[in-house]
């Protein structure tokens, strides 16, 4: 054998038995690290993509609910339609328009009660809560479910002012979520009791009003530092549902509203039952009177923007007199509801205006405005009548002619028009007075002839305000012409002032940013020889003498009128005048049907010429 081989087969000798040995049985602990290890790693990979997709699922979702949300930096700002407050001639509250605020008011500035009443009612763990009220959630969820139904809900004080500030009012979970975003950062943002100004001073309480300000000036008249424990139960009770439980529409529901906001108080601890009795006994909201001059209001807002463009606060002084509008709705309403059904007279409109200066005292468009808030009285054209007439024995006498003069009354023709005289029995001639009195038809025309043809009458008519367009042949004397009930008033005016066209107006002064001026306005203008005025005004009161206005001589008031009838009594009119110790009024009244249909045998001598001496006897 070599010598080189021997080293080789010792080192294998020697390395055998090594190989031959065998672990020792069991587990081994070395071998199971490694896995152990591998699962750390695999839950921690996951937990991390957990994390990160996690994290990007709750951004998505949060964008979702939060990318058209409004600035909440710009909490504080007025975002609002600008107010007009209409008064009446005394100062008294008549109408409001737009968003109506009142002063703003610290915690400090109310009476105690008032914060207190809101809280016990809306939110009595309010100082607790972070802006969401587990407790209360939990608690309208098994109230709910108890009931099989929503009777409870769980939204904050805070949450309702983030909806109030912020959001619509669309009921849906996006819009819930938004709302408890909003309510965090209102908490995070602003201290309890400046949560609570904010909102008693922004949420919308009815009426077009926003604040326990201006709803305390529009529902009771005083300002908020000053109602009583029973008003500001009935403020509080409002946000619930602020239109269904306005107190000027709604009274009764305003008070059983309030009377549970008391037993909540008495609950709280807020106030004792005595004061809840006491607050109980003088519970009472008068009820919103039924004559509330909407038509008056209506017809001043639709003038308002032209008259004040710009986005500023009004507060504008009318020229509406509460009382007589209370008389002329209440009289209208009584002749509807009584003769005028029996007579089918559905519908009637009523104007007072003072006739030196044109200024409306009182508007009545219709019968009810709260079933139709249609203005007869300005926006119906209807055909006038023998009203008309006026206006040609005026052509007349402005030529010369005199209320003495004598005019035949037997038939007359036009071409192929004749007109009729009804019942009237022809004497062969009348004086031009008698013959405006007892409202002859055939003299009018004869009349009309000599003043100058259709043209003067529709020329003195224009003067007087009326816009036409007028009939061009002979019927326009008998008034086939359309005309408003306020530009025939407005018209008739002259006849009584002495011949001084007025332009029928309803504002007398406006205020804005705390400064109050008078509305200028151009003096009447003579339109009319004061002689012939003089003249037209004798003839009218002979109407209500002895002519076919009788029905509406007052006793001991000087009055005078005309009246007018159109075909198959579709329209019947008086337009008159009375002197009152006010002053004359101009008292235009229309009755009749907004379908055209005709009244029975309602002239304007009948129901018409009663209906004015009911509101004179009313007005004196």
């Amino acid at each position: 054998m070599p010598r080189s081989a021997a080293p080789r087969l010792r080192t294998e000798a020697r390395a055998a038995p090594r190989t031959k040995r065998h672990p020792p049985s069991g587990p081994k602990p070395r071998a199971a690290k490694p896995a152990r290890r591998h699962l750390g790693w695999a839950l921690a990979r996951f937990a991390l993509i957990a994390t990160i997709w996690g994290g990007l699922a709750l951004a998505a979702l949060l964008l979702f609910f939060t990318w058209d949300m409004p600035r909440v930096d710009r909490v504080l700002e007025e975002q609002r339609r600008p107010s007009v407050t209409l008064q009446t001639a005394e100062g008294n509250l008549l109408a409001t328009q737009g968003d109506l605020f009142g002063e703003t008011l610290r915690l400090r500035d109310m009476p105690p009660h008032l914060p207190a009443a809101l809280l016990a009612i809306e939110d009595r763990r309010f100082q607790a809560h972070f802006g969401l009220d587990v407790v209360g959630l939990a608690r309208a969820a098994w109230a709910n479910w108890n009931a099989g139904g929503v009777v409870q809900g769980g939204s904050t004080l805070t949450q309702q002012l983030a909806k109030n500030l912020f959001l619509s009012g669309e009921r849906s979970l996006r819009r819930k979520v938004q709302e408890a975003l909003l309510a965090l950062w209102l908490e995070h943002r602003f201290t309890k009791d400046e949560l609570l100004e904010i909102y008693l001073n922004r949420v919308y309480l009815g009426a077009g009003v926003f604040g326990v300000d201006a709803a305390a000036r529009v529902y009771f008249g005083v300002s908020a530092r000053r109602v009583t424990l029973w008003q500001a139960a009935v403020l509080a009770g409002l946000p619930q549902a602020p239109s269904r439980l306005n107190p000027r529409t709604n009274p009764d529901g305003a008070l059983d509203r309030a009377r549970d906001v008391l037993a909540a108080m008495v609950d709280t601890g807020a106030i004792t039952p005595a004061q809840s009795a006491r607050a109980l006994e003088e519970m009472r909201i008068p009820p919103r009177p039924s004559r509330n001059g909407g038509w008056f209001a209506d017809w001043l807002f639709e003038d308002i923007p032209r008259q004040f463009p710009g986005s500023q606060d009004l507060t504008i002084r009318t020229t509406l007199h509460a009382g007589w509008q209370a008389v002329v709705e209440a009289r209208l309403a009584a002749l509807l509801d009584g003769p005028g059904a029996a007579a089918r007279a559905g519908q009637g409109a009523v104007v007072v205006l003072d006739a030196a200066t044109g200024a409306v005292r009182a508007m009545a468009g219709g019968r009810d405005f709260s079933r139709s808030p249609f203005n007869r009285a300005v926006s119906a054209r209807r055909q006038t009548g023998s009203t008309f007439k006026a206006f040609t024995y005026l052509a007349a006498l402005e030529r010369g002619a005199s209320s003495g003069d004598m005019v035949a009354d037997g038939p007359v023709r036009m071409g192929r028009w004749s007109p009729s005289n009804g019942n009237w029995r022809t004497r062969g001639s009348v004086t031009l007075e008698e013959a405006f009195a007892h409202s002859v038809n055939t003299a009018a025309v004869r009349v009309m002839q000599e003043a100058g043809g259709p043209a003067a009458v529709a020329e003195v008519a224009q003067r007087l305000g009326l816009r036409g367009p007028f009939p061009r042949d002979g019927s326009i004397t008998l008034g086939t012409g359309d005309a408003s009930l306020l530009e025939m008033a407005a018209a008739y005016a002259a006849l009584v002032n002495g011949g001084r066209r007025v332009a029928p107006h309803g504002m007398v002064r406006a205020e804005a940013a705390g400064r109050a001026a008078p509305l200028s306005r151009t003096e009447p203008a003579q339109v009319v020889p004061s002689s012939a005025a003089a003249q037209m005004r004798a003839m009218m009161q002979a109407t209500t003498r002895y002519g076919s206005g009788r029905a509406a001589a007052v006793p001991g008031v000087v009055t005078g009128g005309k009246t007018g009838t159109t075909q198959s009594f579709r329209d019947a009119w008086f337009l008159g005048f009375a002197e009152l110790a006010s002053g004359p009024v101009v008292i235009g009244v229309w009755l009749g049907n907004d379908n055209n249909r005709p009244m029975d045998d309602v002239r304007g001598g009948t129901l018409p010429a009663q209906l004015f001496r009911d509101i004179v006897e009313g007005l004196r």
